[in-house]
């Protein structure tokens, strides 16, 4: 195996900021790299390769547990996929409770919007109102939190 890429070489082919490569090797996501005389990570082409299915996956919004079940699978080569097939409809299911939440979340959010007209001070505006109480145009739910609907 050809060790010939640096980590920003890696980041660069796998379109992939080094900080979330370090991230996935703590993680436990790709294995430790080889080190150089200087100390320096090498990568060949089976890490740009295993980098690249887990930034798919996670493109796929899936956990690093997931991947991680899904890297031990392709590890065994002579397995059928039906552990895979498990993991993915499990990942649909999920997909779709998300769905719906956010769905519930984009109902809350126009209902609090419908509260104030036009523009006005801040202390009259009624969504600023709204999420003082606590509570989106009423709706019992509004403290619910969507998981992956923004970065912060």
């Amino acid at each position: 195996m050809s060790l010939r890429y640096k980590i920003s070489d890696l980041a660069r082919r796998a379109q992939c900021p080094a900080q979330t490569i370090r991230y996935y090797e703590r993680e436990g996501l790709l294995p430790p790299p080889t080190r150089s005389a200087g100390n320096y990570r090498l990568y060949g082409d089976a890490q740009v390769e295993r980098l690249s299915f887990i930034r798919h996956c996670r493109s796929l919004d899936m956990t690093l547990k997931e991947i991680r079940q899904l890297l031990r699978i392709r590890e065994v080569p002579l397995a059928n996929c039906d552990a895979a097939h498990r993991l993915l409809d499990e990942h649909i299911m999920h997909v779709g409770v998300r769905i719906q939440e956010l769905q519930a979340l984009e109902k809350q959010l126009k209902a609090l919007r419908r509260e104030c007209g036009p523009v006005q001070m801040h202390k009259a505006c009624g969504i600023l109102s709204g999420l003082g109480r606590g509570n989106a145009a009423g709706s019992a739910k509004s403290q619910a939190h969507v998981r992956g609907t923004h970065s912060d």
